[in-house]
């Protein structure tokens, strides 16, 4: 299944490359812009299912680009600033955002914001299978081999995360940054993680979530 493709416009470089990364490491295709001047070329382009808009930009503001995204395209928006008063929301509800992130934010908390917007309008796939393993994305429902797998919200995102990449190494950094937001090496927290889901998934059935040594994880159906 092709990845979703988020258009991310911001003008702070610190902040585009982290959000950049966080979105790709979610699985997404990311094509980052420092202001607006490009914007209806990569939109015939690059075709976004999402874009992200700061609304504080060097020439047209966030506002007047979420005019030119709702005239080009049905793609989502989630407007992106600092600016916080109930009139800045209002006006980009009003005319056509689907979201509102305030600065500071946490990385996973917008990533989650922007794949609830794609699931809104109907751009990801809301059940993944690998497998006799299947996850209902939406309903956080999961069976294997028919068979419901009790499992906390951690656990839960975790294996969407590493379902939506199945057949494909997944590195500790890539999930710790996609699946808890963190920036920080914390390997620990990643394998207590995946040893817990591993025994869940094992008590009905053969291994799909592999260790590759040096590497990472995969989560697939069949022998490592």
């Amino acid at each position: 299944m092709e990845p979703d493709r988020v258009l991310l416009v911001e003008d702070a470089e610190a902040i585009r490359a982290a959000v950049e990364s966080a979105l790709t490491g979610a699985g997404h295709r990311v094509l980052g812009l420092p202001d607006g001047d490009q914007l209806e070329r990569c939109l015939a382009e690059f075709r976004p299912d999402l874009v992200v808009l700061d609304v504080m930009l060097p020439g047209r503001d966030g506002f007047e680009l979420l005019k030119v995204v709702r005239r080009s395209t049905t793609a989502g928006v989630v407007l992106l600033t600092a600016r916080d008063a109930v009139d800045d929301r209002l006006r980009g509800f009003g005319e056509g955002a689907d979201d509102y992130v305030t600065k500071p934010f946490v990385l996973a908390e917008l990533v989650a914001r922007v794949e609830a917007v794609l699931r809104r309008l109907g751009r990801t796939r809301p059940v993944v299978e690998v497998g006799d393993l299947l996850i209902d994305v939406e309903s956080g429902v999961v069976r294997r081999g028919g068979v419901p797998v009790e499992l906390t919200a951690t656990e839960l995102k975790l294996l969407t995360f590493l379902a939506n990449r199945r057949d494909r190494v997944v590195g500790k950094a890539q999930l710790l940054t996609g699946v808890w937001g963190y920036d920080d090496y914390a390997a620990n927290l990643v394998e207590v993680h995946i040893s817990a889901l591993r025994r869940k998934l094992e008590a009905n059935g053969p291994r799909l979530l592999h260790t590759v040594r040096g590497l990472g994880y995969v989560l697939r159906d069949g022998d490592a």
